[in-house]
């Protein structure tokens, strides 16, 4: 299957489940305090419904603007901007006539529910994957950086080992680059010394100028040979696949990153090779080309054979049901804490951190492009996680927008008139369509330079 269509059909499953899920939230407490639902939306019905039914007094329905989705609440001012209905007396039914904390509870549900959705899903998949991972201080002879100039900025070396970002110790290698984009210093162990220097404030900014080169921090592998072409000039040279080099003249070779400054240093020249083929070291003599290659196509060494040799740690750690309770609990905690701290360098100009904002596009990258359902709950979890954040924001329109207006009236005892909130919602909806051009924007700008 096309891994396209794979990453959209992914996207539209998560969407729509947690659309429903984030409605339900505001739907219970509702229907609970004898509140009356009007519609009950999964995406938008603009002009017409794909599909809709009633049941009740409530309307359900599928529209066809997959932009979010909505429960319509009588007595409230909300997308609908249904104003006519507020210019009569309220009935006891309606949003406007019950008490300030029932009104709260209604609005605060619809965020509760994807943050309590996104734990649960972490406590699934820890209970039923566990973690397997590599431990960020075992590398034995630090990571490689593949892109230099990244490195520089950042003062960052191939060799060097990344300790710890704010103080905080990285416990896994996966989770470097999320540390140091959301951190302001970092420790550093370089040929046994500690040093400590700080983040750039626009280091975000250099990442995002190529996507293709963030991950400039990797594992530093053996050089194993996958295969040698028929082209090659060396097809002859009794090179293996498999084999292993450990030495080129009389520079000793640990791993794959040491090989191109001595491969330039002899181009065009005859060199002896020391290679490894099942424990005994053999002598082989090559001829480097012009462009410093040997022409072989390089393989990787497994994690567990990197392991056995003592160049890392893989750290396994299984959940019983209890103890994935608390796992889950931790994770969606540090995940909306990392997402709070990204925000935070979006909405500082100088970070350039907003270039990265990124819509629709972005959220379906999130994907993988082969079915994977430990991936696809993954990323159900961490969006999850943005939508109750985004909901939370003090922006009318929004339910942070409502909730702010609703301790506004519960700690001065006076309600915002109907005409304030028609023109809060209003503005609130331009905000919101402005930032949503802003972030598609984004996707199709980064789509349009590559």
């Amino acid at each position: 299957m096309n891994p396209i269509l794979i990453k959209t059909i992914q996207f539209f499953l998560s969407l729509s489940l947690l659309i429903v899920l984030h409605e339900l939230g505001h739907f219970i407490p509702a229907k609970l305090f004898k509140t009356r639902v009007e519609k009950f939306y999964l995406f938008f019905d603009v002009k017409f419904s794909l599909f809709k039914k009633k049941i009740g007094e409530t309307v359900y329905g599928i529209g066809w603007l997959p932009l979010g989705g909505y429960v319509k609440i009588s007595g409230m001012i909300d997308e609908s901007m249904d104003t006519e209905a507020m210019q009569e007396e309220p009935k006891e039914w309606e949003f406007r006539s019950k008490p300030a904390w029932q009104r709260l509870i209604i609005m605060l549900g619809g965020v509760t529910v994807n943050f309590i959705l996104a734990v649960v899903i972490y406590i699934g998949m820890a209970w039923s994957y566990g973690d397997e991972y590599i431990q960020a201080d075992s590398l034995k002879d630090g990571f490689w950086v593949t892109e230099k100039a990244i490195g520089d900025k950042l003062g960052v070396k191939t060799g060097d080992l990344i300790l710890s970002v704010d103080g905080k110790q990285v416990e896994k290698f996966s989770s470097i680059m999320g540390d140091i984009a959301y951190g302001n210093t970092i420790t550093i162990k370089r040929d046994g010394s500690t040093i400590e220097q700080e983040i750039p404030e626009d280091f975000i900014a250099t990442l995002i100028k190529d996507e293709d080169k963030m991950r400039f921090l990797t594992l530093r592998r053996p050089f194993i040979v996958a295969e040698v072409p028929e082209e090659s000039a060396n097809k002859n040279s009794g090179i293996k696949a498999n084999d292993e080099i450990v030495g080129i003249g009389d520079k000793n070779i640990s791993y794959f990153d040491e090989v191109k400054p001595i491969l330039e240093q002899n181009k065009g020249k005859e060199i002896s090779l020391r290679v490894k083929r099942d424990g005994v070291e053999k002598q082989i003599p090559v001829v480097i080309s012009d462009t410093a290659t040997i022409g072989f196509v390089p393989g990787l060494l497994g994690l567990d054979d990197m392991e056995a040799k003592g160049m890392l740690k893989l750290k396994t750690v299984k959940y019983s049901f209890v103890e994935s309770i608390p796992a889950g609990i931790n994770k969606g905690i540090k995940t909306l804490s990392d997402y709070i701290k990204g925000m935070k360098k979006i909405f500082n100009p100088s970070t350039g951190a907003y270039k990265g904002v990124g819509g629709f596009a972005a959220i379906a990258g999130i994907f993988p492009d082969a079915w994977d359902w430990s991936a696809f709950w993954g990323a159900t979890a961490f969006i999850s996680i943005i939508l109750a954040f985004m909901n939370i924001l003090p922006i009318p329109a929004l339910d942070g927008g409502h909730v702010m207006f609703l301790l506004y009236e519960m700690v001065t005892g006076r309600k915002p008139s109907d005409k304030f909130m028609e023109y809060a919602q209003m503005t609130g909806f331009f905000i919101l369509i402005a930032l949503l051009l802003f972030a598609n924007g984004n996707d199709l700008y980064k789509w349009l330079i590559k």
